[in-house]
C-alpha cells in the first residue's frame, strides 16, 4: 500500500520528465536552431513544477527552497572553480548528493538549473536544454535509489561512473540530432568512439568528487535539515 502510494506520488513527476524529453525531441525537428531560448525556457519552467506542486501541497516549505537555492549556487559555483580542467568538475556528483538528501524532485531541480545559470557564464545554446534534461534525470534518478545509496558508497561510486556515461552519451546523441537534423546511426558511433576519453574522465572524474564530497556535503545538508526541522521524503 505505501509503495502504491509513493508510485501516485511520483506520477506526475514521470509525466512532467515524459514531457521534457519529448519537447527535446520536438525541438530537433520543429524549432530552428535559433530559437533554442524558448525551449530552454520551458524546459526551465517544467524542472521547477515539482517543487512548485510539493509547495503546494505543503510537503515542502521556504526553509527547503532556501536550502536547495544555497546548494545550487554552491553547484554552479563548483563549476566556474573548475572550469581549466576540461571535463573534470564536481557538478553531477553535487547533484547525485543534492537529490540523494533533499529528494527526486529537489534533484531535478538542481541538475537543470545548474546548467541553465552556469550556461551564462561557459554559453548559452542549444545544447543547453540537453544538459538540462541530463543533469536533471540523473539527480531525479539518485533521488528515488537515495536508501541504497546511502547504505552502499559502491553503488554510489558505480551510479556516478553510469552517471559520467550516460551525460556523454547524451551529449553525443545532441550532436547528431542537431548537426545532422535527424538520427544518424554511424555519425552516432563514430562520436561516441572519438569522446570515449572524454566519457572516461566523466565517469572517473564522479567518482572522485563523490568519495571527497559524500560525507563532507551529505553531512552538511543532514545537519540543517535536523536544524531547521527539513523532513524530506527520499
Amino acid at each position: 500500500m505505501r509503495k502504491e502510494k509513493e508510485l501516485k506520488k511520483k506520477i506526475p513527476i514521470y509525466l512532467l520528465i515524459f514531457i521534457a524529453a519529448a519537447l527535446l525531441v520536438t525541438g530537433v525537428f520543429r524549432f530552428a536552431k535559433d530559437n533554442y531560448a524558448l525551449i530552454t525556457l520551458i524546459m526551465a519552467v517544467l524542472s521547477m513544477l515539482p517543487l512548485f506542486l510539493s509547495f503546494e501541497k505543503k510537503k515542502a516549505d521556504t526553509k527547503l527552497l532556501a536550502v536547495l537555492a544555497a546548494l545550487i549556487a554552491v553547484s554552479v559555483l563548483s563549476r566556474f572553480i573548475f572550469f581549466a580542467v576540461p571535463f573534470f568538475k564536481p557538478v553531477t556528483a553535487m547533484i547525485i548528493i543534492i537529490a540523494m538528501y533533499l529528494g527526486s524532485d529537489a534533484g531535478f531541480a538542481a541538475g537543470a538549473a545548474t546548467a541553465l545559470i552556469s550556461n551564462f557564464y561557459f554559453g548559452q545554446g542549444p545544447w543547453t536544454a540537453f544538459q538540462m534534461f541530463s543533469w536533471g534525470l540523473i539527480g531525479f534518478a539518485a533521488g528515488l535509489l537515495a536508501k541504497r545509496l546511502k547504505k552502499s558508497t559502491a553503488l554510489l561510486l558505480v551510479y556516478g561512473a553510469l552517471s559520467g556515461v550516460f551525460f556523454s552519451l547524451l551529449s553525443d546523441l545532441w550532436s547528431v540530432l542537431w548537426y545532422d537534423g535527424g538520427f544518424n546511426l554511424k555519425r552516432y558511433i563514430a562520436l561516441v568512439t572519438s569522446a570515449a576519453g572524454i566519457t572516461l574522465t566523466y565517469a572517473v572524474s564522479n567518482v572522485v568528487f563523490l568519495l571527497i564530497m559524500k560525507n563532507v556535503v551529505g553531512g552538511a545538508i543532514e545537519r540543517v535539515k535536523l536544524k531547521y526541522g527539513i523532513g524530506i521524503d527520499s
